[in-house]
Parts: C-alpha cells; structure tokens; sequence
C-alpha cells in the first residue's frame, strides 16, 4: 500500500470516528441546537485534527443536524416548531409504506411483541413523562420497521427519527391529548396487522396515526 493510500485510509477512518462522536453529542443534547462548532476547539476537545472533522461535520450538514450560518459560521441546527410538523409529514408518507410492506411479514409472536411495548405506553399515561413515553413511541415503531424488506427505507426512516430526536422536542408534552390517541392507534394497526388487511389500508392508518401528530402540533402551536 502507498503512503498516499495509507494516509486516506487513515484520514477516512478518523472522519468517520469524528462524525460518529459529533453526531452522538449532538443528539445526546451535549451540543445542543445553536452550539457553535469551531474546528480549533473541537480538536482540542477530541484530539482530532481538523481535516477529519470538517468531513465529519460537511456530512453532519447533509443530515440536517448542521447548518452553516453567515457570520457565525457551524452550528448544531435550530429548528423551529413548523420544522418539527413538516418531518412528521415526512416521516408518515415514510412510516405508512414501511408499515404497509412489514405488515404481511409479521407472524403472531411478532404482533404481540409489538403489542406488548404498546401496553407499556398504556401503563405510561398513569404516571405521564413524556420523554419516556416518546422512547417507548420510538420503540413500538422499530418494532414493525425490524420487518421491512427495504434496507434503504429503514435507513430514511432512522435518519427521520434522528432529527426528530435532536430537535429536543417531545411531541406529547406540548400535546398530551396525543398520547392517550396514540396507544388507540397503535392498537389499530395491530389489529389489521393481525387481519392480514389490505396492505393499502395499512399504509393509509399508519400514515394517519403520524398525521395527526403533526395536526395535533399545528393546532397547539401559538398563532404568530
């Protein structure tokens, strides 16, 4: 192997060690939105060169966790409450076909894992906190993409959950109504899941379950 080979070797292997670290940071809330990232300082916080990190970070602005300010330069993203519906948007057109093409690959024991995480989220409204309750939503929808035939899909779908994730925003403390609506909904799908529904009717429920969500955080949101 060449000098030249090993150093890019070398290189991309730091650049993608840098991007996993930033990336964990940011979504963990350490960076939280609007954190400057100046390639200096965040090379004395890592012991990383610069060249490696501002790959890491040129791929953290293709996943929308960075944006480029004038005059302020990197920072981890800020979003706003409109940012936040219109990805749920995204994420149901996503959800709905995932949903619909996993549905027929679920046997019985697969259901009632799902349903069990769901009856989780039931017990959760008793004592309500809406970070744990967003955890378990998260876990109740990976249960049902585990089952998607698309690898890609599944890969869109995670990126989509990421940035939900990093805008710091759980959906059910600035909609609560929605949690009790969710548990329903997610039995719903469970039970055309186990009808063997038509995978359309699948992906239409899904795709409303998500929604409704972003209907629900319209109506709360402050007329500006």
């Amino acid at each position: 192997m060449s000098a030249t080979e090993k150093h890019a070797r070398t290189t991309g292997s730091k650049a993608e060690a840098s991007y996993e670290l930033l990336r964990s940071r940011i979504l963990d809330g350490s960076y939280g939105p609007g954190y400057r990232l100046v390639l200096s300082q965040l090379a004395r916080e890592t012991g990383v060169s610069t060249i490696p990190l501002r790959e890491a970070l040129r791929r953290l602005q293709s996943d929308g966790l960075v944006e480029v300010v004038r005059n302020i330069g990197a920072r981890v993203a800020v979003f706003d409450a409109a940012q936040v519906e219109h990805s749920l948007q995204v994420l149901a057109r996503l959800e709905g076909y995932a949903t619909a093409i996993s549905a027929p690959r679920m046997q019985a024991e697969d259901v009632e894992r799902s349903r069990r995480i769901n009856t989780r989220m039931a017990k959760a409204l008793e004592d309500f906190d809406p970070a744990s309750f967003t955890a378990l939503n998260r876990e109740f929808h990976f249960s049902l993409y585990a089952h998607c035939p698309d690898a890609h899909l599944v890969a869109l779908l995670e990126a989509e959950w990421a940035r939900l994730d990093h805008m710091r925003r759980s959906t059910f403390s600035h909609v609560p109504g929605r949690a009790r609506l969710s548990v329903a909904e997610h039995e719903r799908l469970l039970e055309l899941v186990e009808a063997h529904a038509d995978p359309a009717e699948v992906e239409r429920v899904a795709c409303a379950h998500k929604v409704a969500t972003a209907d629900a955080l319209r109506r709360a949101r402050p007329a500006s």
